[in-house]
């Protein structure tokens, strides 16, 4: 009986330490739980200022209308200044020069600027390169500019019948017609503001310079009554 009892205390003893063994793991795991929500909070943290560069981009709102707006450039070119003349080119060629060494090519650009308030001219430029020419082409047309006599109506008073080198032209008062030409005496007669005149080109040239300057001496040769 009494080793029946000695066993039975052995055994006992041996249950015992087993219970605090079985609740060490349930005391750490809420401390793993912790640690790893501990570790999750930085985490998010650091992804809150990519969202918010993000939002930023999209603009106010989470807008994307807003990040799609142009900004001004810099360092652009200048708008340029209006002129107060309208400008027409009314021929523009190429002309080939044979030299020693090759052909040189450059432009001949013959333009009409006016100010459709009885101003107009006729310029001729030449250079290598178009915009040089055009540019060279308006100085020489604001510089042979004149003033065409009319009424307060932009009529002429009277007709005039003129030739210039191979252009023979004549020009009309035609009351409650409206503007009646052609080729380049259209344009000049257009851009000086003249209204109500039939124009006649009597000549066979084609060259259009020189029918704009026809055109032009038939209304210097104008006289204001």
């Amino acid at each position: 009986m009494t080793q029946q009892e000695a066993t039975t205390d052995t055994m006992s003893d041996t249950a015992v330490p087993t219970v605090p063994a079985t609740d060490a793991p349930a005391e750490s795991v809420p401390e793993v739980a912790t640690s790893t929500a501990e570790a999750t909070v930085p985490a998010t943290e650091a992804r809150t200022p990519f969202k918010g560069r993000r939002s930023g981009a999209l603009g106010e709102g989470g807008d994307r209308r807003s990040s799609n707006a142009r900004r001004p450039r810099r360092g652009g070119r200048p708008e340029r200044a209006k002129s107060e003349f309208d400008q027409k080119i009314i021929s523009i060629r190429r002309v080939t020069r044979v030299m020693a060494g090759g052909r040189r090519f450059s432009f001949s650009v013959a333009m009409v600027i006016g100010d459709k308030r009885s101003k107009v001219g006729v310029g001729i430029g030449k250079a290598g390169d178009t915009q040089l020419a055009i540019e060279k082409a308006v100085r020489d047309a604001k510089k042979h500019m004149f003033v065409v006599p009319m009424d307060k109506d932009s009529h002429i008073p009277h007709d005039v019948h003129v030739k210039y080198a191979s252009s023979e032209v004549m020009i009309m008062p035609a009351p409650g017609r409206g503007l009646v030409a052609g080729s380049s005496v259209r344009t000049v007669l257009e851009l000086a503001g003249v209204k109500d005149v039939t124009a006649k080109i009597f000549s066979r040239s084609k060259n259009k310079l020189n029918n704009a300057r026809a055109a032009v001496e038939a209304l210097k040769q104008l006289k204001q009554g």
